[in-house]
């Protein structure tokens, strides 16, 4: 497969490109791929508008994604609040700042329903076909190629269909990653376990609220229809203990964090509890005839929310490759290699911050210092809020910090 993509038997594919998983990953993917003017086939389980476990909190580099795509106006038509204020209680003090960057000022976390039903309408409308209640039963394969998939309908009708390349949007436990054996690296256990509701008579005024308090931490904002999203997370080493009684639990945890405590508790709880704790990977996101974007291919704790935007860029960078491979500019290998390059270069320091932030242990006593020396800097403190909403690398805001620190506490023997 290092030359032209699919250059074996190309008049025998009904479809330039099948996605499995029309989420946020898979559906931008074949937005994009369409509009490239790729016969795109999109496949998904679900009917939409339908829900899945998500943080749905879509930081600036996520929304100038949308607007590039033309998709923003149709998020914020929606109702859904903007969040210009992220604050983290840290016990001791708190860094309270603005997420502003990539020219946007605010935050959105359009509901699942709403967000996942926006990217598949505009993958229909440009072009890509896309086929809900669909169950992928087997992905094909000519040795080791992969060539197609075969899955049924909810009707119960069955349906074989054959690409040029099969790409895997469908997360963690993706049948694309699975099937083809799809090789992990740097990967890191589950750290926290995070259950998650979401109440009415919540306002948040435009703030997202984290509290840090070492063996817990709980964390709100606002969403569509008046709801307000509020998560606890607690370290899997303690999960058992806690997962007898979640309600109870969560408003144990609530209590610590007394200023949103006494808020919910004037609330009114609208949905069911559900909850998620995921592993920590990368995966060789590529093979002969296959591709795996977004969560499939790498994934991390969700405490910094992180998922969207990935899929995001994820989605961007292998649409490319791809164009790349099927108009014969680059070979396959080359594109998608450059893509696995591209993608572990710019979210690695991110992924190692957020499973440091995620133990929620006492950070060492030079950190200690340095985010209290944030913690009463204005620009400091949304320097880091902007770290924390993916718009500014974890070593360029730490590492200059750090430096600086350094100079201070050492005598110049200049």
């Amino acid at each position: 497969m290092s030359g032209t993509v699919g250059s074996a038997g190309d008049g025998n594919h009904h479809h330039d490109v099948i996605i499995v998983g029309a989420r946020c990953a898979g559906a931008t993917t074949a937005m994009l791929l369409a509009r490239l003017g790729h016969r795109v086939l999109l496949v998904d389980r679900a009917t939409f508008p339908s829900d899945t476990i998500s943080t749905h909190l879509i930081h600036p580099p996520g929304l100038a994604a949308l607007d590039r795509w033309g998709l923003l106006e149709r998020v914020v038509a929606t109702g859904c609040p903007p969040i210009d204020t992220y604050a983290f209680d840290l016990g001791p003090f708190a860094i309270v700042g603005s997420p502003a960057g990539e020219g946007f000022e605010v935050s959105y976390a359009p509901r699942r329903t709403v967000l996942d039903k926006i990217l598949v309408d505009a993958a229909a409308e440009s072009g890509a076909q896309v086929r809900e209640g669909f169950t992928v039963e087997e992905i094909l394969f000519d040795g080791e190629m992969v060539t197609g998939i075969r899955g049924h309908g909810k009707d119960g009708s069955t349906s074989v269909d054959h690409a040029r390349i099969v790409v895997g949007a469908d997360g963690l436990h993706s049948s694309v990653a699975r099937a083809t054996g799809a090789v992990g690296y740097a990967e890191k256990p589950k750290i926290n376990a995070y259950y998650y509701t979401y109440w009415a008579g919540l306002p948040m005024h435009g703030m997202f609220e984290a509290y840090d308090r070492g063996d817990c931490a709980v964390a709100a904002w606002p969403t569509n229809k008046d709801l307000t999203i509020v998560i606890c997370g607690w370290s899997m080493r303690d999960f058992e203990a806690r997962r007898g009684d979640i309600e109870g639990n969560c408003h144990a945890t609530l209590a610590r964090a007394p200023g949103l405590g006494e808020r919910v508790a004037k609330a009114t709880r609208a949905e069911r509890f559900v909850g998620m704790a995921v592993p920590n990977y990368f995966r060789k996101p590529y093979g002969p005839g296959w591709i795996l974007v977004g969560d499939a291919g790498y994934l991390k704790d969700p405490i910094t929310a992180q998922g969207i935007q990935d899929a995001f860029r994820d989605a961007e960078r292998c649409a490319r490759a791809l164009d790349d491979g099927f108009a014969g500019r680059r070979s396959f290998d080359e594109a998608m290699r450059a893509a696995q390059e591209a993608r572990d270069a710019q979210v690695t320091s991110m992924y190692e911050f957020t499973a440091e932030f995620a133990t929620m242990e006492p950070p060492p006593p030079e950190m200690q210092q340095l985010l209290l020396a944030v913690s009463q800097s204005p620009s400091a403190r949304d320097e880091f809020v902007r770290v924390t909403a993916g718009v500014t690398p974890p070593e360029e805001f730490f590492g200059h910090r750090q430096e600086r620190m350094s100079r201070h506490q050492t005598p110049d023997t200049a």
